[in-house]
């Protein structure tokens, strides 16, 4: 008799090949949309050897930080929190405030807590680059654009 055997194939640091993408803040609709899929690219989840250890995630580069969309009332409603350790060191800023003075801070934040909250999603989050204006350093790496469905 014979027997099958079936093995599972795991990624190897070794043998990936990561790309580069470029998004476009400014047309995408929302902002949680965004985050998620970005952090669904940065995590490797769109390839076919995707393995829950191994970082198999490609290099993410986002354009125009500060014109991401919020839907509804959230723009004004949703707070933002800092401690600092100190008695009295709370600080809340509402998005729409955030957004007009740190609107890579509010990208960066939105997708790193979409991410493994452990070594390898501190690995992940260095793939990804944000940037305020339409411009970005990264030609050399010949990054493909990005679109998502609306």
């Amino acid at each position: 008799m014979d027997t099958l055997s079936y093995r599972t194939v795991h990624a190897k640091k070794e043998n990936l090949e990561r790309k580069w993408y470029v998004i476009d803040a400014e047309g995408e609709v929302t902002a949680g949309r965004l985050f998620s899929q970005v952090a669904h690219i940065l995590r490797g989840k769109n390839k076919p050897n995707f393995t829950p250890h191994v970082d198999t995630g490609d290099y993410v580069i986002i354009l125009n930080a500060g014109k991401v969309r919020f839907t509804g009332n959230k723009i004004n409603q949703k707070e933002y929190q800092t401690y600092s350790g100190f008695q009295g060191g709370q600080k809340r800023m509402v998005a729409k405030d955030l957004l007009s003075r740190k609107p890579i801070y509010v990208v960066e934040r939105g997708i790193k807590g979409m991410l493994p909250k452990n070594r390898l999603g501190r690995a992940m989050v260095k793939k990804l680059f944000v940037y305020e204006g339409a411009e970005h350093p990264h030609q050399a790496q010949q990054p493909i654009e990005l679109t998502f469905k609306k």
